[in-house]
C-alpha cells in the first residue's frame, strides 16, 4: 500500500483474553499491515502485570499505560489507585523508555449504563489528571454520556495539562470544537468512521484540522467495515486510514505521516 511508512494504533486492548490463543499472529498480521507501533492502555489494577509482560514481549512495538477505567471504578477506587501510583513511580524509575508508561489511561467518565458511582467515577478521574500534570503523561480519555462533567473537571487544569487524546470520537461538530478547544489534545478515530451510518466523514474535514486527529482501533471492539461483528485487529486500522484519508482528500501518504506527527507531538514516540 505505502512504502515503509509505519503508522500507529494509539489504542488496542492486545493484553485482554480475546487474543490469547493468537497474540503473535495479530501482531504479525499488524505489522504486515504497516503497523510501526500500538499502544495499550490499562484497564483495572489486576491484569496490569499481564499488560506490561504482554508489552516486554513486543518491546519496542507495543507501548503500555497505566490507569483506571471508569466503568472498572467502585467504591475501592481510592485504594487501587493507590496500588496502581505505586506501580507508576516504580515504572518510570526504569531505564528502559520502551517499557515505560506513556500515557495515564484509559480513564475517563463513563455514566452510559448506570450513574451508581459517578462520584467515585468523577473523584477518580480527577486523581488521574492530577498524575498526568504531576508525572508529564499525556491522558487517554474515555468519555461516554459524560462530555460536560469531564470538560469540567478539565478546565480547572486546562493551562497545565500535557495533552492527550480523546478517545473514540464520535460526536458532532460542536463536540468536537469544545474538544479542540483544549489545545494539546487530538481526537482518536477509529472504525466507526467507516460505517454506513456514521456522520463523522462529514463532520471531520469540516471541523477538524488534519493536526488533530490520531489512529486508533479500540481493538477487540469497534470493527471496521467490512468485518464489522467480527474481534477487531491493529491490522485494521489501515482500513480507518484508508477511510480518513479519503474523507480529508489526502493521500493514504500523507495521511500517515500526519497522524504520526500527531501522536510524537503528544506521546514523544
Amino acid at each position: 500500500m505505502m512504502n515503509k511508512i509505519t503508522f500507529v494504533d494509539t489504542h488496542a486492548h492486545l493484553d485482554s483474553e480475546e487474543y490469547q490463543d493468537d497474540l503473535q499472529a495479530v501482531v504479525e498480521r499488524a505489522k504486515s499491515a504497516g503497523l510501526g507501533k500500538i499502544f495499550i492502555p490499562a484497564i483495572d489494577l489486576e491484569n496490569l502485570p499481564h499488560l506490561v509482560n504482554v508489552c516486554k514481549l513486543y518491546k519496542g512495538f507495543l507501548y503500555p499505560m497505566i490507569g483506571l477505567h471508569p466503568e472498572e471504578v467502585k467504591t475501592n477506587w481510592a485504594d487501587t489507585l493507590i496500588e496502581m501510583k505505586k506501580i507508576l513511580l516504580k515504572n518510570l524509575q526504569q531505564e528502559d523508555n520502551d517499557l515505560r508508561f506513556l500515557a495515564i489511561g484509559e480513564v475517563g467518565l463513563d455514566f452510559y449504563w448506570s450513574r451508581e458511582f459517578e462520584k467515585e467515577q468523577l473523584e477518580a478521574f480527577e486523581e488521574q489528571v492530577r498524575w498526568s500534570i504531576k508525572y508529564q503523561l499525556p491522558l487517554m480519555i474515555h468519555c461516554r454520556k459524560a462530555q460536560n462533567e469531564m470538560v469540567k473537571i478539565l478546565r480547572k487544569y486546562e493551562s497545565e495539562l500535557p495533552g492527550g487524546v480523546f478517545h473514540c470520537f464520535t460526536g458532532n461538530d460542536k463536540e468536537a470544537a469544545e474538544l479542540l478547544s483544549f489545545s494539546r489534545f487530538v481526537l482518536g478515530i477509529g472504525g466507526v468512521l467507516t460505517f454506513k451510518s456514521s456522520h463523522l466523514r462529514d463532520i471531520l474535514p469540516s471541523n477538524v484540522p488534519l493536526d488533530r486527529v490520531v489512529l486508533e482501533t479500540d481493538s477487540p471492539y469497534m470493527t471496521p467495515v467490512p468485518h464489522r461483528g467480527k474481534r477487531n485487529e491493529s491490522a485494521f486500522v489501515s482500513l480507518v486510514l484508508k477511510q480518513l484519508a479519503e474523507s480529508y482528500q489526502v493521500t493514504e501518504e500523507e495521511m500517515a505521516l500526519q497522524t504520526n506527527a500527531n501522536v510524537y507531538r503528544i506521546f514523544g514516540i
